[in-house]
């Protein structure tokens, strides 16, 4: 067998895992196990079960962020930012009340930075905007973004998040501009 299609295997085990029962009741026997290999061929691919869990988590946020150049709305913000947890919700619940939290708070963090830039240098579109106001115009929606998500991480994933911040975006709309507009010194 390949040695990335192994790798991918052992990946997809644990995420099948997870999505049956918490991270504390996982152990890297049960993954070889589901997987048919023996624990030499894990420890060749994997250093441990954190060293697994980010290498998934790091997957994840890659291939999400190939697919989100440039954003146009904070709506497309705040989608792109809880593909990470939504994709596999229960697997992201099992990591996010583990020891391996803050694992994925660093690519959530790096997702949510990736994002409200490609938003905000889009509606920049090429002005003059002083480079401290743009950092921390990104910062600003870097936070709120992170904020929001880990809130809804940490309630459970009850509530529609998407549809409350959707309704916050019609609340809040033409502030950017407003910001960028003051800014530019055209208050």
């Amino acid at each position: 067998m390949a040695s990335s299609l192994t790798r991918r295997m052992i990946m997809e085990s644990l995420l099948k895992l997870l999505d049956e029962r918490p991270l504390s009741k996982i152990s890297i026997k049960d993954i070889v196990e589901d997987c048919g290999i023996n624990r030499n061929t894990f420890y060749y691919h994997f250093a441990d079960l954190p060293d697994l869990v980010e290498a998934i988590v790091r997957d994840e946020a890659d291939r999400i962020l190939e697919g989100y150049h440039g954003v146009s709305s904070l709506e497309e913000c705040i989608g792109a930012a809880m593909k990470l947890s939504t994709d596999h919700k229960r697997a992201v619940m099992h990591i996010y009340n583990s020891d391996n939290r803050e694992i994925y708070e660093r690519y959530l963090m790096e997702i949510c930075d990736h994002v409200a830039t490609a938003f905000i240098d889009n509606m920049i579109d090429g002005r003059p905007v002083d480079a401290v106001d743009r950092v921390a115009i990104i910062q600003s929606y870097k936070c709120e973004l992170f904020g929001h998500i880990v809130d809804w991480l940490g309630n459970g994933m009850r509530n529609d998040l998407q549809a409350q911040f959707l309704r916050l975006c019609e609340l809040r709309r033409g502030m950017t501009e407003e910001v960028l507009r003051r800014s530019l010194g055209e208050e």
